[in-house]
């Protein structure tokens, strides 16, 4: 098997986060700028084996999509172009970002940590992934 990447995409920041090859657990990979994602996972790609990316899916209250979801579309356009042979997947990001703020609050991250926005979008990307991988391992198709 090879790793799954999540992707929090954000207009000026993009949390990343991967599976161990067994795609068992997620981890925090990184915070970078948005405009340097595409080059942090090629250089990761070489690497690491990276089966999929599973991008989080921002959606309103009523299920309808987010205003950033446009730019979203963009971003896996270009993913597309720069990784073809590897699958992309969505999943709803809904309150991650607030659950990411409570896990770092249940870890005992220090006030001036948790503050850091970069951490709060690597810890929603590590929330997406392992929440896909909890619902695949409970779903059935």
């Amino acid at each position: 098997m090879a790793c799954l990447v999540g992707i929090d995409f954000g207009l000026k920041r993009t949390g990343l986060s991967c599976t161990d090859p067994n795609q068992m657990i997620a981890s925090g990979l990184n915070n970078l700028p948005t405009s340097e994602v595409l080059d942090f996972l090629k250089d990761y790609c070489q690497k690491e084996e990276i089966e999929a990316f599973v991008i989080g899916q921002p959606l309103q209250k009523d299920g309808t999509p987010s205003a950033v979801e446009i730019r979203i579309q963009d971003f896996i356009q270009e993913l597309q172009n720069t990784f073809p042979k590897q699958r992309i997947e969505r999943y709803d990001e809904r309150f991650t970002s607030k659950m990411a703020v409570q896990t770092m609050l249940d870890g005992g991250l220090k006030k001036k940590q948790r503050r850091e926005k970069g951490m709060i979008d690597q810890v929603s990307a590590t929330l997406i992934l392992q929440s896909y991988l909890d619902f695949k391992t409970n779903t059935t198709i």
